[in-house]
């Protein structure tokens, strides 16, 4: 695993979440990208160990998705997905 220092962003800039989960025969998952307010994507592809319908899937990347940008430091998020 890589260790990345993030640079520290002022209160009012926005980070931006994207999510898109799947689900096919073969299993389900996630891709996530968390840019930060200085335009730095971080990018995660996530394999879930359970089925899950593509709803499921997507609603799961967005939970992970969102503890991650917590954990990198973000506090303005705005979150996309393809949730319906």
């Amino acid at each position: 695993m890589t260790e990345m220092t993030i640079k520290e962003a002022s209160q009012d800039q926005k980070w931006l979440l994207h999510v898109d989960g799947s689900s096919t025969a073969q299993g389900s998952g996630a891709g996530i990208v968390i840019t930060t307010p200085q335009g730095e994507d971080l990018e995660f592809a996530i394999k879930f160990g359970f089925k899950a319908s593509n709803n499921e899937a997507e609603y799961e990347a967005l939970v992970i998705g969102l503890r991650m940008a917590h954990e990198t430091g973000a506090k303005h998020l705005l979150a996309y997905s393809t949730l319906s």
